[in-house]
């Protein structure tokens, strides 16, 4: 009971962590119109570093999102939620898995800032995942599953939004009204726009065998802007990130977290 116990504070704790993250990545999003920043994850957790005691907090960020990539594995390998065995179920996990793995490499940036070994500016981003990717035998492919992934992955937080599917998942006190319902659809289908566009920039970096065309959020809200009514856009894309921060920090406090056994653990790796 008490490992139980542990284990639903670290997943609540990585929770908060990613909601930080994207309130930070929502505010310099909004900014970057005027003074040309980039508004991506990196950059931001390099807003929390400037700030007093920056390296503690980064820490504290660090350990959150350690604690959501353990939740994640549970996900993906345990079957925490209770996904039907069926090729969605087994889609759906792997999407899991994909997210830990994507959420390991800012937990590692995190951690090495907190550190003082992760002074330096971060080595290709997006760019130069692809360019490794591609550098591997079949890589292209590779690169062009990921794309696919990525894309099915926004297309189901759309889906999950408008679909209000994140309700199953979510233990909302009756008295909490109308307006986290708003927060969490608007949050949602957001994120998975912008998903979806980031999902497209990798597949068609493997189609053109070009690394320098994939891209991440910062790219995508980019694209968004050059389009007809992109200041609009832009800006309700970039709240529309705000709102999904403000959903993690709802998933972290009414999230049911069903921590698998260990004996079931066990044979999901065996």
């Amino acid at each position: 009971m008490q490992n139980q116990s542990l284990f639903q504070l670290l997943a609540r704790s990585g929770y908060t962590a990613r909601g930080i993250v994207y309130v930070l990545v929502a505010g310099l999003a909004l900014f970057s119109s005027f003074d040309g920043g980039e508004a991506d994850s990196k950059s931001a957790l390099q807003v929390v570093l400037q700030q007093p005691l920056g390296r503690v907090w980064m820490g504290f960020i660090a350990v959150g999102l350690l604690g959501f990539i353990a939740w994640r594995l549970a996900q993906a390998f345990a079957n925490a939620d209770g996904h039907p065995v069926t090729a969605k179920g087994y889609a759906i996990r792997f999407g899991l898995l994909v997210s830990a793995i994507v959420y390991s490499s800012l937990a590692l940036y995190a951690a090495s800032m907190a550190l003082r070994v992760g002074d330096r500016q971060d080595s290709g981003g997006e760019a130069g995942l692809s360019s490794w990717v591609i550098s591997q035998p079949f890589g292209r492919y590779v690169l062009a599953g990921i794309g696919l992934t990525v894309v099915g992955s926004g297309i189901a937080q759309i889906i999950k939004g408008f679909g209000h599917g994140y309700r199953k998942y979510l233990d909302i006190p009756a008295t909490a009204g109308t307006g986290l319902d708003w927060v969490c659809v608007y949050g949602l289908a957001a994120r998975g726009f912008l998903l979806l566009i980031t999902g497209v920039f990798f597949a068609f970096a493997a189609f053109t065998v070009d690394p320098d065309q994939a891209g991440g959020i910062s790219e995508a809200l980019a694209w968004i802007r050059e389009l007809p009514f992109g200041a609009f856009l832009y800006v309700f894309a970039a709240v529309g990130l705000l709102a999904f921060g403000l959903y993690s920090f709802i998933e972290a406090a009414y999230r049911r977290i069903r921590p698998p056994a260990i004996a079931s653990a066990r044979a999901a790796l065996l």
